[in-house]
């Protein structure tokens, strides 16, 4: 599917003003991953410090951010190509959900995805907690691919495999100033609203402001997802994604983890 061409002066009659809450999904180990390998706080503070001056630097403008919300922008070259960035040495994008069901939803398929490209791996037997935050996004120039002229082209947004599109976009985008990209969820099967965020600019706040607890079950019905509070349960059967030729292959029927 060849890219569609949208000019930096036809992007820029799309922008607008954008303010929005914005989910991400983690898994729950992110909070006591190391604490295990020390025996007191302080140290696990120490190790965290080390481990930190291991990595690549943080860009400035992404300093002031917790690390949930600067990661993505910290890591080049980007190994494999996302929706709106390429492979390589890129410019980062911070990805979440308009509501924490889509948030789940993308979870629910990469899960998927990752047991239809791991066949032998066993289906284990308890649910994953994952932690999903909330962040205030705000911005001056934001695109939303849902409404207006760049609807037109929702079929190219919405493919399942071929981001070539959508990762033009993003690279016109930047040279416009827009700091988010508002996108139709290809995983959520209600279509609920993510965001790609091209910018630390765009993080009103700099930390989580709302955190919830889920646990996600994958296992031979396909997934189910509870939230702890307020009370909410998801399922996604077998056929939940099967727009996406890569979990043509997937097999349902394992043997239990030991």
């Amino acid at each position: 599917m060849s890219s569609p061409i949208w000019t930096p002066a036809a992007l820029r009659s799309e922008a607008r003003p954008l303010k929005s809450p914005a989910w991400r999904l983690v898994e729950a180990q992110h909070r006591v991953s190391t604490l295990k390998l020390v025996d007191s706080l302080g140290e696990q503070d120490m190790l965290e410090a080390i481990l930190d001056q291991s990595k690549p630097p943080v860009p400035p403008e992404c300093r002031h951010l917790d690390y949930l919300l600067s990661t993505p922008f910290r890591y080049r070259p980007y190994p494999q190509g996302s929706r709106f960035r390429r492979a390589g040495i890129t410019p980062g994008v911070w990805y979440g959900a308009e509501r924490p069901e889509t948030a789940v939803a993308e979870m629910a398929f990469y899960r998927f995805l990752f047991y239809a490209e791991s066949p032998e791996t066993p289906f284990p037997d308890d649910a994953a907690e994952y932690t999903a935050f909330s962040v205030e996004l705000a911005s001056p120039v934001a695109l939303d691919l849902t409404t207006g002229a760049l609807a037109g082209d929702a079929a190219r947004w919405l493919h399942p495999t071929d981001y070539d599109p959508c990762q033009s976009l993003a690279e016109t985008a930047r040279e416009i100033g827009a700091e988010v990209i508002r996108y139709a969820s290809v995983r959520d099967p209600a279509h609920g609203a993510n965001f790609a965020v091209l910018s630390c600019r765009a993080f009103r706040s700099a930390a989580p402001v709302e955190r919830q607890t889920w646990r996600i079950r994958i296992n031979r019905s396909g997934a189910q997802a509870v939230r702890e509070h307020p009370r909410l349960g998801m399922e996604f059967p077998p056929d939940s994604f099967a727009d996406d030729p890569r979990l043509a292959g997937m097999v349902w029927e394992r043997p239990r983890a030991r």
